[in-house]
């Protein structure tokens, strides 16, 4: 490993907890009038996941907050880039293309590997709404959502 590639790993991960951490203080875990003596610090590992290799030249985080409506979802996609999911609020239905399909509720996370089919993204409820918040962490400049690619089956048709 050369040096720029291993600095830009440690960029790359700094970046991204950073942003973890600063996000969950804003979900209202961290009140900001709270007295120092009456409030003990308390922390947890939501998710541990090790990224893919990334060739470190061109690194972007970016955090994406996304509300369903009650019985909202989206359509079938794919992320070029690995993800981490952390649920705010409501509850969330989730199937990445050859896993079982997944609820998470808030204070939940989850992990989608670069380029999956996203095939059930939509909230679990009819009733109230779902919140959550998706960190992607990217090695060059791409968007975020793409549509699924198309396989081809035996026939050669595509579907």
């Amino acid at each position: 490993m050369n040096v720029p590639t291993r600095w830009a790993g440690l960029l790359a991960a700094t970046l991204f907890f950073t942003a973890a951490a600063g996000s969950y203080a804003l979900c209202g875990q961290a009140p900001s009038n709270a007295s120092p003596a009456k409030s003990a610090e308390q922390s947890r590992v939501i998710l541990a996941q090790t990224l893919p290799q990334l060739d470190g030249r061109d690194l972007k985080a970016t955090v994406v907050e996304v509300t369903y409506a009650p019985g909202g979802s989206s359509t079938p996609h794919s992320h070029p880039c690995p993800v981490i999911v952390y649920v705010v609020e409501g509850a969330l239905r989730a199937q990445v293309k050859g896993e079982p399909e997944s609820t998470y509720h808030a204070g939940e996370s989850f992990y989608e590997p670069p380029n999956g089919v996203h095939q059930v993204s939509a909230n679990a409820s009819q009733t109230e709404p779902v919140k959550f918040l998706a960190y992607f962490v990217c090695d060059h400049e791409t968007p975020l959502s793409v549509p699924p690619p198309y396989s081809k089956p035996a026939g050669g048709k595509q579907q």
